[in-house]
Order: C-alpha cells, then structure tokens, then sequence
C-alpha cells in the first residue's frame, strides 16, 4: 500500500446512523507505511482496561475534526492503546492539524489482521498478532487497535470487528 494511505472504509452504509458496517475485506493482512501521517491524540480514562469516558471525549473529538473539516471519510481509522490500565491513548486519522488539539505524526512500518470477537480477547489476539508478524519474518513493536463499531453497534450488526495495526521492525 503506498505511504500513509489506509484500506477504503466505506461509511455509506450505517444502518445505525452511528457506526458504519465494518466491511473487513481489504483490511486483513495489510502493510501500511506512515511517514509523518497525521493524528490528533485523545486520552480516555480507564478502570483495568475498561474505558469510563469513551461515550464523552468520541463525539467531542469528533466535533473538533468536523469543525476544523480534517477528515476523508474514506481514509477513516482511530488507532487505541492502552499504555496502563488507567488509561486509553486514541488517534484520529485527520487531513490537517485541529485546533486546540494534540496533533502527533507516526512514521513506520505496520501490520494489519482483522478479528472477530468479545473486546474483552483483545489481549488474545494481540498475542495472535505477534505470531502472524513473526510469521512475516518482522518483530511486533507496538500493537494499536481499531475497534471498528461501539459495543451498541456490534450488537446490531451481529459481529464485533478489531483491526490490530502492529508497528513492525
């Protein structure tokens, strides 16, 4: 895929007019490559992993980037970490900088693998990454994942899809 370009996420299809239907073709095994590609940063609090503000810093970051009119709706993707159990890190996809927020640019190398399943075997198939980028002969370095619908959503749809995006060297 060429630099900083993602998979095509197709938002014409939202049923719930609040998640889009994930399609994950063109998602699964993927080799994405960021030079300088922009994000705004969000943080979330967290109680052992469980997100406890989610529902309120969403839609407000999401307000921000419409505002600043920073985002191509088909070059979609929000990239979480958890670096503690008290706190989620999120990064939006955006076409330029969004006032007032923290902007971060990622370079490198990623790995994309689609799962279907509970958030809560995130750990399991962050696990199940690691084997697949070995598998490639590259080393994991940091996993983020695209959860693609909220739990509401997922429920609708009849299935929960994850993309983990692995920085690989």
């Amino acid at each position: 895929m060429e630099t900083n370009a993602l998979p095509r996420y197709d938002m014409s299809d939202n049923p719930t007019n609040c998640c889009p239907r994930f399609k994950p073709e063109g998602w699964d095994e993927q080799e994405l490559h960021f030079k300088d590609k922009l994000f705004l940063k969000a943080t979330t609090r967290s109680l052992f992993h469980i997100p406890l503000n989610m529902g309120s810093v969403f839609p407000k970051t999401f307000e921000a980037i419409e505002k600043a009119e920073a985002q191509e709706m088909e070059q979609f993707i929000v990239l979480s970490y958890d670096p503690s159990a008290w706190r989620g890190e999120h990064y939006f996809a955006v076409t330029k900088a969004v006032p007032g927020q923290e902007m971060v640019k990622m370079n490198g190398d990623f790995l994309t693998k689609v799962f279907e399943g509970p958030y809560k075997d995130a750990p399991k198939f962050e696990k199940e990454m690691e084997i697949f980028v070995k598998s490639r002969g590259k080393e994991a370095k940091k996993t983020y994942f695209f959860y693609t619908t909220c739990p509401k959503c997922a429920k609708f749809y009849g299935k929960n899809y994850m993309v983990a995006v692995t920085e690989v060297e």
